[in-house]
């Protein structure tokens, strides 16, 4: 799942990901991808920090409190300070401006973790 509130971002990370075999939901803020996570529980999440009506730390922290989704990899992609951010509540933390090659890297490093966990 892909959570991004610039419309050109999203559609790029969900490109992306799509063209490498993943499949991908995509949604442009926070409360929809919590309802979306309620719904259909994905395998990675990509989260930006700076959403609408429900910023990208508080999904973040509901993720991490429920024991349905404490186990979806998080990668973090922002432009945002991260100092605030518990280094093992994140798969990964990558600064934007990102390449696809930087997100497709962090995604499969989630993949081969789940499959050695």
């Amino acid at each position: 799942m892909v959570v991004e509130d610039d419309a050109g971002l999203r559609d790029l990370y969900r490109a992306s990901l799509r063209a490498v075999g993943y499949f991908v939901t995509a949604v442009g803020d926070g409360l929809d991808a919590l309802r979306r996570v309620e719904s259909h529980r994905p395998d990675v999440v990509v989260l930006d920090l700076g959403l609408p009506r429900v910023s990208g730390r508080d999904v973040q922290r509901e993720l991490k409190a429920s024991p349905y989704t404490q186990r979806i990899p998080i990668v973090v992609v922002t432009g945002m300070d991260t100092s605030d951010l518990n280094p093992s509540d994140c798969a990964c933390i990558l600064k934007k401006p990102i390449s696809a090659e930087a997100l497709i890297t962090a995604v499969q490093k989630c993949f081969r973790r789940q499959t050695h966990a």
